[in-house]
């Protein structure tokens, strides 16, 4: 989708009017959008989506929005540039379908080709244009996880951070089995080396702030920064079975977004990096398939973790967890800012919050306001769970120090929770906020938000939100 100022030959007319009924007399497309005295944020959001939408069911191709109408619905306390930031993220995410494995009608794909938007002020223009750049890469993402498992391996998803980052100054680099054996990476390699392709460690680096230095400390080399970055974990799982304890039934299905975590971390640096904000990101994505086969670990398994602690694994489907502990103890050489993950770790997540609202769990209780306020604004909605002392059972091992899922009580009990407090017990290693964010909820778009069926592109514009405030506050 293209914006321009002016409305072009052809164009349909867009029309913002209060009520329940769509009508088109060919020229004007009338679109309800209720009562515009209760438009919040979250309803601007749906309404935009919902112009494109109604649009595409008209199968036009070009149309045009007066910005005065636009201000006029939107709530009182957006400025011109957020107005058109919003609009414009909204307008391009509803534009995406995955296509890529169809054949192509002879009328061509029901998509919106340009959007004018007519008499915009600078700051609205201005929005638009970065709202363009940020759905482009959502939309991005979006297709990485809708990618079926038999196109998207570990080794695949390698090369597609790579092409992501082109055109930008961010870099791409990757550890193989091989050196992660040697690092003590026992997490990731135990989980992956039963898949006949092999596990990734993918690591993605932009210095937007200033470089990192190598210093001595304690005799050892760490990395140093004036602006310490944010570092960001994503769950690479490119397929899911279930391991040796199998998925069943339709639990398998989809089990190709497995990695949706890591494609929202690649495309959040490539989005940081477009944009050219003036902070320092790094995105790390254990990259892995986890499947049945004669290397595959077994329940009773005890893997080695990076951070020396061992993992006792007593269910082979709760690997995500496994493989981000390793992540979250690299991330310790970078001396981040703050470590965020993000992982559709647990089918529980879904069955607290439905389609809705992400989980999340902090080690730090103060900035759990700031977080909803970030997850608000950007659109990413989310809401916190626990991680009081009182759960601490849930990460008591018998025969390992930490068990993949609860060795005592029901192990169905505090799903999130569990996930959450396995993942502690790794950061609390971490001299920095972290933030684990369980995005089950929101692995698929909802009914009701105007996307297309498939992935969501969760967490990207909360990541964005967090890499702001720290490049606005260092």
């Amino acid at each position: 989708m293209k914006f321009q100022p002016k409305a072009g030959k052809g164009a349909v007319v867009i029309e913002l009017i209060e009520g329940s009924v769509v009508h088109f007399d060919g020229k004007t497309l009338s679109v309800p959008c209720g009562e515009k005295k209760e438009v919040n944020r979250r309803k601007f959001v749906t309404i935009m989506r919902k112009v494109v939408a109604v649009a595409k069911q008209y199968k036009l191709k070009s149309i045009a929005l007066d910005y005065s109408d636009l201000k006029a619905l939107a709530p009182k306390d957006m400025g011109d540039y957020e107005v058109g930031r919003i609009a414009g993220t909204a307008f391009v995410m509803a534009n995406y379908e995955h296509n890529t494995y169809k054949t192509k009608p002879k009328e061509g794909w029901s998509m919106v080709d340009t959007f004018a938007i007519t008499d915009a002020p600078q700051e609205a223009k201005e929005g638009f244009a970065d709202g363009h750049v940020i759905a482009t890469e959502i939309n991005r993402a979006r297709e990485l996880s809708n990618t079926p498992a038999g196109d998207m391996t570990p080794k695949s998803l390698l090369a597609a951070a790579k092409r992501a980052m082109v055109g930008t100054k961010a870099k791409v680099t990757s550890l193989n089995m091989k050196q992660m054996e040697k690092l003590g990476m026992g997490g990731v390699v135990g989980v992956g080396k039963g898949a006949e392709d092999k596990p990734e460690f993918i690591i993605v680096e932009y210095w937007g702030a200033d470089s990192p230095r190598t210093v001595l400390k304690k005799g050892a080399k760490e990395l140093s920064f004036k602006n310490p970055p944010v570092v960001l974990v994503g769950k690479g799982v490119t397929f899911d079975t279930g391991g040796m304890n199998i998925k069943t039934g339709d639990h398998m299905y989809e089990m190709h977004m497995d990695m949706s975590g890591g494609s929202a971390v690649i495309h959040a640096v490539a989005l940081a990096a477009r944009l050219g904000i003036k902070t320092n990101v790094v995105g790390l994505i254990p990259a892995v398939e986890n499947t049945t086969g004669p290397q595959s670990m077994r329940p009773g398994d005890i893997l080695k973790s990076l951070s020396g602690k061992t993992i006792e694994i007593l269910n082979t489907d709760a690997e995500g967890r496994v493989i981000l502990a390793d992540a979250i103890t690299y991330a310790k050489r970078y001396n981040p800012a703050i470590v965020a993950d993000a992982a559709t770790l647990t089918g529980a997540a879904l069955t607290a919050f439905g389609e809705w609202a992400n989980a999340f769990m902090t080690s730090d209780s103060k900035m759990i306001m700031d977080f909803m306020d970030l997850a608000e604004e950007s659109g990413d909605y989310m809401w916190p769970m626990p991680l009081w002392k009182e759960y601490d059972y849930i990460v008591k091992g018998v025969f390992g120090d930490v068990p993949n899922i609860p060795a005592t009580g029901n192990s169905r009990y505090a799903g999130v929770i569990g996930g959450g407090k396995f993942l502690e017990v790794f950061a609390k290693e971490l001299d920095c906020p972290w933030i684990h964010i369980d995005i089950a909820p929101k692995m698929t778009a909802a009914p009701g938000e105007h996307l297309a069926k498939g992935a969501a592109g969760s967490p990207i514009r909360f990541f964005l939100a967090l890499i702001e405030k720290y490049a606005h506050s260092g």
